[in-house]
């Protein structure tokens, strides 16, 4: 398959989105889950995965890519809450030695621009993709535009209620919009 041919990734993370959090006028909602799915009771916070995300994700016309620090237990916890089968990982990079005080992670910091930009425009590869968080700022936006070749739409979600309807209507217009669909 060529570049050209693949579909957009999705890289999403977990935080925010998928387990929203933070203050609210009301209690996040929860959702009953088997006693045999996995992680139950290992993290007070997965309840509130709502497992309609899953057939929602699985519908747009884009590669899912997991963009969250949970890494593999995003795998191992959230997938099955949801109903999607394991998903790639994106791996951050270690910290090296010249990110101390002259490094550019802490500049990315001084900046403004989240940790996680130059490991996804990297994992993109010129490819179009969309980033689905909580911390997505104009800075990330503005460096993303600069530094990244093919289409890209990084979406900011309120953590307060995680992946909501207009969020997937935005993503998913977005998508069919580079895939060239009405």
């Amino acid at each position: 398959m060529t570049r050209t041919a693949q579909r957009p990734l999705l890289f999403l993370d977990v935080d925010g989105p998928l387990i929203p959090f933070g203050a609210t006028s009301r209690p996040h909602p929860t959702y009953e889950t088997g006693p045999g799915t996995p992680g139950t009771g290992a993290n007070p916070l997965l309840p509130r995965v709502n497992p309609q995300h899953g057939p929602r994700l699985a519908a747009l016309p884009c590669e899912l890519v997991r963009a969250t620090t949970w890494m593999e237990d995003a795998n191992a916890w959230i997938a099955p809450r949801i109903g999607l089968p394991p998903l790639p990982v994106v791996h951050w990079p270690e910290p090296s030695d010249a990110d101390g005080a002259d490094g550019q992670e802490e500049q990315d910091e001084r900046d403004g621009l989240h940790w996680k930009t130059r490991a996804l425009v990297a994992r993109a590869a010129g490819r179009p993709f969309v980033w689905v968080d909580d911390e997505i700022t104009d800075t990330d936006r503005a460096w993303v535009a600069v530094h990244h070749p093919g289409p890209a739409l990084l979406h900011r979600v309120d953590p307060r209620r995680g992946l909501a309807d207009r969020d997937y209507t935005a993503v998913g217009a977005w998508l069919r919009g580079v895939a060239g669909e009405a």
